[in-house]
């Protein structure tokens, strides 16, 4: 007796759903959309006519305004730097294209590379002799 009540049901719900997606489909979608930012206290405005829809955000207080996230942030000026930081960052540019830099720009560079390749050589060769003298 369910299932006969539950059949029945569905078979009068089928032509209602039919005529409200037909009138869906007639209608479509809507001629305009419009988004819209407010700031402050501005209001949304109503649509200019049945076939348009109005979207509206509160974008904060002013347009002109530097957003909260941006605000406080560390500063990265000289007077905030600390005066080693400061040396550092001028040794690491004056050493570009001196002799002995191993640096492609400026001249005197490859002296530098090959300088770096004997260092790198001669202690390569010191580990393996303090290694080769602990191994009994």
């Amino acid at each position: 007796m369910l299932t006969r009540l539950m059949i029945a049901t569905a078979l009068l719900a089928t032509p209602a759903l039919a005529q409200t997606q037909d009138q869906a489909a007639a209608d479509g979608p809507p001629k305009r959309v419009r988004s819209i930012l407010l700031y402050g206290q501005e209001s949304c405005p109503k649509p200019a006519d049945p076939d348009e829809i109005v979207v509206c955000s509160n974008a904060g207080e002013s347009p002109y305004r530097i957003p909260k996230r941006f605000r406080d942030q560390p500063k990265q000026d000289a007077p905030s730097t600390s005066w080693t930081r400061r040396m550092e960052v001028v040794e690491e540019v004056n050493d570009r294209g001196i002799p002995n830099s191993c640096s492609p720009v400026g001249t005197g560079g490859q002296t530098g590379c090959t300088r770096q390749m004997l260092q790198q050589w001669y202690q390569d060769k010191l580990d393996r002799e303090t290694k080769a003298a602990r191994v009994p």
